[in-house]
């Protein structure tokens, strides 16, 4: 015998039937499907510039002007070891590596704690002190140039990593004060007073409570300061000179100067395709920290 079914109760017959999701409107669909193919033309003009200088670091120098658009004939590394080796790139990026470190490192540690000050700890003058700072933005990098250059002659820094080292904090310092600022200035006085009653200094509120809390700031102004000097070309040309201490940049534009027509551009493609690898693994990693930054940031 089959079993009957059990008979419906009230509650299941007056259990409203699930709600199909409704469509987006015409129009936000129409706004989309713009967005994607901007999007994707957008892709594709940063990614074709990129491809193409991949592959033409592992072409000669006759290749790529005979046919610029074909693949390699042979995959070697000989172009990536020259311009590793002979064109000096290695040196070059361990000299930005220690300037771009360093200056990150100063910078956020200074720049975190003067706008954390100037954001919780207000005082008479503190706003002129703030806008002061600010106008470190407004100023021109070139107009600069001539009076850094004697004052780190004067203070014997010219054509030295720190010198370089010292110049980059300065500049970076009125964006990172800006930028944190508004985020710590947004930040709840009572975690801060809670923090205090448990025995708390301030610099351990500052550094344990305060500081973990910013964090989507944090990471997102690291990110800009670095992208920011690792590019940086001005100042290095202007303030050293000495090859030893040469950064990236300077590098690679010595390296396509140095022998006016005769560049082997295969080397020198293969220098750019080193000097990107380090911005992407940095970019890539950033973006991940960001992305759970922002997220913490908005439960919190």
């Amino acid at each position: 015998m089959g079993v009957a079914n059990p008979p419906r109760t009230a509650s299941d017959a007056k259990a409203p039937k699930e709600q199909e999701p409704s469509p987006a409107p015409r129009g936000d669909r129409a706004v989309t499907a713009v967005s994607h193919i901007v999007l994707a033309i957008w892709s594709i003009i940063v990614i074709l510039p990129l491809v193409w200088v991949f592959l033409s670091s592992w072409k000669t120098t006759g290749e790529i002007f005979k046919s610029p658009l074909a693949l390699p004939q042979h995959w070697s590394f000989d172009n990536y070891i020259g311009a590793w080796t002979d064109s000096h790139i290695g040196r070059y990026m361990l000299n930005s590596v220690i300037v771009v470190t360093s200056a990150l490192v100063i910078v956020m540690i200074l720049g975190s704690a003067a706008a954390y000050s100037l954001a919780r700890y207000p005082f008479p003058g503190s706003g002129v002190v703030y806008y002061f700072i600010l106008a470190g933005l407004t100023f021109p990098i070139f107009l600069a140039i001539v009076p850094l250059f004697f004052v780190l002659k004067n203070v014997g820094l010219l054509n030295t990593l720190p010198g370089l080292i010292a110049t980059y904090v300065a500049f970076a310092f009125p964006f990172t004060v800006f930028f944190l600022y508004p985020f710590f200035r947004a930040l709840p006085q009572e975690i801060a007073e809670a923090a205090e009653l448990d025995g708390a200094g301030e610099w351990r509120t500052f550094a344990q409570v305060m500081v973990p809390m910013a964090r989507p700031g944090i990471v997102a102004i690291a990110i800009f300061n670095f992208l920011g000097l690792w590019n940086q070309f001005l100042l290095p040309i202007a303030l050293n000179t000495n090859e030893d201490n040469y950064v990236l940049s300077q590098g690679m534009a010595r390296f396509a100067s140095q022998a006016g027509y005769a560049v082997d551009f295969g080397q020198l493609f293969a220098a750019v395709v080193i000097t990107i690898v380090p911005v992407l693994a940095v970019y890539i990693f950033s973006q991940r920290q960001l992305q759970g930054s922002l997220s913490q940031g908005t439960l919190k």
